[in-house]
């Protein structure tokens, strides 16, 4: 698929325009952080409750599986092919983003997207991936000190789900992610963010503790989606995209903790992720996405938005101006989309020329 002619598509060493009126707009992003963060005393007890439980049943996991490596595939470096200067891919955050348990790069969410660029554009993608295994939205600072030097044109940011476990405020936790994506936006990259997947899709959990872990897991989702869109990036709702799935199939989509993906999950997940990664960066024009029309796409407050987007998995979240204005009486304005999944083949061996 090439990209369309006149629609913003990158050439060269071109980079999109940055506005920097966004950095004014931090206090907003502060504010946004709350949503979630108002938890009553019955409410912080069970948080605990349910979180000092899951580390217990993490651990009994670990027991029965045992504990694997931490190490991940190194995927930093050249995929795909094609002409012309390559596009720079970043990718940040967990062990969700890094693709732990895999045993190739090419079986890792950000080789997997990196391809799903490449063969849009019909340009190289050079990928520079500082995920991290246990990383949290605290660690986003330290990954970007590493990746900026990269310049990267789209950063890809999945996290969180270490800061639902660890019992991070959600008001904490955003604000570190938030401060991230202004900081990439600053560095003139767009940004695609997967925010918090469904805990309540991991099988050593059983109920009610599964049904407690979805919730935290979606009030996160959405104060993430908040942050995000008022940083000026696009959330993408990973949910529970894999959760029916998960349980159908849970030896397959699963991997050998029981708790992180298998490779098919992983590229699952890509798949999400892929179709908003290509429009942030105009490999696709933003009003013939896929996708069905009407409701799907109309515009609504962003607390809305990040509601509705936390409870539908696949659901792409975005600002948008309605009567020449990006806010209204309940705040900023967002759109949601719900995009059809792009999967990606698994890359072949000449598709890669590691780093250095």
């Amino acid at each position: 698929m090439r990209p369309a002619a006149g629609y913003g598509s990158l050439t060269g060493d071109h980079s999109r325009i940055v506005d920097h009126s966004r950095m004014a707009r931090a206090p907003r992003v502060t504010r946004a952080a709350r949503y979630g963060g108002g938890v009553g005393m019955v409410g912080v007890a069970l948080l605990g409750a349910l979180l000092g439980v899951l580390l217990a049943e993490a651990k009994l996991a670990r027991r029965w599986v045992g504990t694997p490596d931490d190490t991940v595939p190194d995927a930093n470096g050249t995929w795909g092919h094609g002409s012309g200067e390559p596009i720079r891919l970043a990718v940040l955050g967990d062990s969700g983003a890094a693709g732990f348990g895999v045993a190739h790069a090419v079986e890792t969410p950000a080789a997997l997207i990196a391809t799903g660029v490449s063969a849009a554009a019909r340009r190289p993608v050079t990928l520079a991936s500082v995920a991290a295994v246990g990383a949290t939205a605290a660690d986003l600072g330290p990954q970007l000190d590493q990746v900026l030097a990269h310049r990267p044109q789209v950063a890809v940011i999945l996290i969180g789900a270490n800061d639902v476990k660890r019992r991070v405020p959600p008001a904490v936790s955003v604000q570190h992610l938030a401060a991230a994506v202004l900081r990439l936006r600053e560095a003139g990259a767009e940004i695609v963010v997967g925010t918090c997947p469904d805990l309540g899709t991991v099988r050593p959990l059983a109920q009610p503790l599964r049904a407690l872990a979805r919730r935290w897991s979606r009030r996160m989702a959405a104060a993430q989606t908040i942050a995000v869109v008022e940083a000026g990036g696009r959330a993408v709702s990973l949910g529970e995209i894999l959760g029916p799935e998960f349980a159908a199939r849970p030896a397959e989509l699963f991997g050998a903790d029981r708790f992180h993906p298998s490779a098919e999950g992983y590229a699952a997940a890509a798949a999400v992720l892929l179709p908003s990664v290509c429009a942030a960066i105009g490999l696709v024009p933003e009003d013939e996405l896929p996708g069905p029309p009407g409701r799907r796409r109309r515009i609504r407050p962003v607390a809305r938005a990040a509601a509705q987007a936390a409870s539908h998995a696949g659901t792409e979240v975005t600002g948008a101006r309605l009567g020449g204005r990006d806010r209204g009486p309940w705040g900023r304005w967002a759109r949601l989309r719900r995009r059809r999944p792009s999967p990606v083949a698994e890359p072949a061996a000449d598709d890669f020329q590691p780093a250095g």
